[in-house]
Formats: structure tokens, sequence, C-alpha cells
């Protein structure tokens, strides 16, 4: 690793398989800088990337990475969890009812 370089970490996964990649950026490179030199735009150059985060937490694109800050990208949802949940508890009364 270069004097003005960090390390970081850049996560995607899709359903069945997780994507980890160990980049070296400048030191105050935000985000977006990363995400634009990183391996996971190089494996799949027209990922959407709409939310990101770094450990979990939602960020900006213009965040100021620090050594070790994991990015993750994150995918749209298939279904919203409420409503997933709503449904799950009509089928639980249902059966209810019916047994």
């Amino acid at each position: 690793m270069g004097n003005n370089t960090i390390q970081i970490e850049v996560a995607y996964a899709l359903e069945n398989e997780q994507f980890l990649y160990v980049e070296e950026v400048e030191e105050g490179a935000t985000l977006l800088d990363a995400l634009k030199a990183s391996q996971l735009l190089m494996a799949f150059p027209d990922l959407n990337i709409d939310k990101v985060g770094v450990f979990g937490k939602l960020a900006e694109y213009g965040t100021v990475l620090r050594a070790g800050d994991r990015i993750e990208v994150y995918r749209p949802l298939k279904a919203d969890p409420r409503d997933r949940r709503r449904k799950q508890v009509e089928q639980e009364r249902k059966k209810r009812v019916t047994i």
C-alpha cells in the first residue's frame, strides 16, 4: 500500500452469491470515487447503484472514507417487508379460522 492510500472493502450480494473486493484508494477519497474505481463496477458495469452504506448504515456518495471502511451496495427490495408481514398475519388468521 502506498503512502497516501488506504485500504477499504466493497461488498455486494446477489440472492445466492456474495462479492467482497479489497481496494486501495487515495486518502480523502469519497464513497463515489471508490465505487467508480472499484473491481465491482468492472465485474458489473451496468449495475445500478442507488443505495449504498458503510458498515450497514446508509451513506451519501460524498462520504469521505477511512482506512478499513466497508462500502456496501444494496439491491432494491423485491417486496416491502411490511406488506410481506401483513400477508403472513392474514394467512395465519385464516388457518386459525379453518381449524
